[in-house]
């Protein structure tokens, strides 16, 4: 794909949720089941639903879609806090990391769409 048509929000989810998925792996090693299964739902839907906006049937369908992605955002920072805060868990700050910086061109995109 040409760099100058590259859509970045696409690429930037579709790694988060591989490196949500590696995670979830290693929790699923310390059989934290619960975590596991909420984390790599909310995770993997942020670009699920950014993907499905790329199809959208109008700008509100278009809004909507990133809402409900950033809405995804605020649970996985949830579940990423928790397991950055028990002592006994991998670490996760790179996650973390990269989703405070996809929930950053998510809101903008999302302030963008409505403005025009």
């Amino acid at each position: 794909m040409d760099k100058a048509n590259e859509n970045i929000i696409l690429k930037l989810t579709f790694e988060f949720a591989l490196g949500i998925l590696d995670y979830c792996d290693l929790l699923a090693e310390r059989k934290k089941w619960v975590l596991q299964n909420q984390l790599m739902r909310s995770g993997t839907s942020i670009g699920a639903n950014v993907r499905e906006a790329q199809n959208s049937e109008s700008k509100a369908d278009f809004i909507h879609k990133f809402k409900i992605s950033a809405k995804e955002c605020e649970e996985t920072m949830y579940w990423l806090e928790l397991c950055d805060m028990k002592k006994n868990l991998p670490d996760c700050k790179e996650l973390i990391d990269q989703l405070v910086h996809v929930k950053n061109i998510i809101n903008k995109i999302i302030i963008t769409s409505k403005s025009k």
